[in-house]
């Protein structure tokens, strides 16, 4: 992992980036993802985990979901958890929001539901989700998979990939990709910043989205 390209994905907000996706031609942000912990900005590389309804088919050995995607992360790392079993129960919780801190893992999101949600607010740890809940997971769900291919929203997401969340949303960025995202990000927040200094002037807000909020996603 790059710590250059965490550094500048680090400054670039889900907006920037999932403008970015669009000008690249890539799937753009999922809706719906909400901080439900603490309202924080979350951001690097992606380790993947995929819940199953049910109990793990006979023969597998049972552990407890998400922990193999903890010890394996290193520092900066996202966990994203695809939990679309339609059971109503949570996809992470409390202990692994404890263990995922400690380890200098930045969030996690959940697509789908999480709980202890009051105890990952309380040490400050991000959970991204579509909801909360009280329901454990326990004999409902179980882990599928850690490290491969997982749907969030309608895109697909690979181990490895790269994603920023914030209140806006969730912008997931193929890893054969992450350069050419950044570097339309970075150009699209040069160009916003510039529009919000004009507006802050005293410039016509009609005159400046007018005559450059439609090009934005020039690469010029």
């Amino acid at each position: 992992m790059s710590d250059e390209v965490l550094v500048r994905l680090a400054r670039l907000d889900a907006c920037a980036v999932s403008d970015a996706l669009d000008q690249v031609g890539a799937p753009a942000s999922v809706t719906g993802l909400k901080p439900l912990s603490v309202r924080q900005r979350i951001s690097g590389r992606i380790t993947t985990v995929r819940l199953a309804a049910g109990k793990p088919p006979e023969g597998v050995p049972s552990r407890h979901l998400c922990t193999t995607a903890i010890d394996s992360s290193g520092a900066g790392a996202v966990i994203v958890v695809e939990q679309r079993t339609g059971i109503e129960c949570a996809g992470w919780g409390g202990i692994l929001s404890n263990a995922a801190k400690g380890r200098g893992i930045v969030g996690v999101i959940v697509e789908g539901l999480a709980r202890d949600i009051d105890e990952a607010a309380d040490i400050a740890f991000p959970v991204y989700g579509r909801a909360g809940t009280a329901r454990t997971a326990r004999g409902r769900i179980h882990e599928a998979e850690t490290g491969g291919p997982i749907r969030v929203g309608e895109i697909t997401v690979s181990n490895g990939d790269y994603v920023v969340a914030d209140s806006s949303g969730a912008a997931f960025i193929p890893s054969e990709l992450i350069e050419a995202v950044l570097a339309a990000a970075e150009r699209i927040a040069v160009k916003e910043a510039v529009m919000t200094k004009a507006v802050m002037s005293g410039q016509p807000v009609s005159e400046v989205m007018g005559a450059s909020y439609e090009h934005l996603l020039e690469q010029a």
